[in-house]
């Protein structure tokens, strides 16, 4: 049986293998690998380890008091069906410097019954919540 460790311990994090998933996400296409390594260390991060390989990642951005917002979530495909997304929620949701939260925020395409067990929901008033949508420069046209 294959034994996983989730850790916080930013000296664990690959960026590269982060790198090399979110550059083919849905939701981060041809992201700049400066941009992962920034975004990771502004972030509470979550690695998801096979001995010395990452398998999996998110990170969440936080206030640490009153907000957190969950963010690039995944498990490499040939790990997924062990419950290992499962798991890595629930241990986002119990690290300490997470509790006693106000609000805490995701955004997925396809992912509702994973976080609608651990009690996500649509808003709850979604008509006070609104977005600045940006277009990132590297999705910017090349001139």
């Amino acid at each position: 049986m294959n034994t996983y460790d989730i850790s916080t311990d930013p000296t664990r994090l690959q960026p590269a293998a982060i790198h090399a998933y979110l550059t083919r996400s849905y939701w981060s296409p041809g992201i700049p690998q400066e941009v992962v390594e920034r975004a990771i260390a502004n972030s509470l991060c979550f690695g998801i380890y096979l001995g010395q390989v990452q398998v999996g990642f998110a990170r969440v951005v936080t206030d640490k008091a009153t907000f957190a917002y969950l963010a690039d979530v995944y498990v490499l495909e040939e790990h997924r069906g062990q419950g290992l997304s499962k798991r890595l929620v629930r241990t986002i949701l119990a690290h300490p410097e997470l509790q006693g939260l106000r609000r805490f925020l995701l955004a997925t395409r396809d992912a509702h019954t994973l976080y609608a067990q651990f009690g996500f929901a649509p808003p709850a008033r979604p008509q006070t919540l609104m977005e600045l949508r940006l277009q990132p420069a590297w999705l910017l046209p090349q001139s």
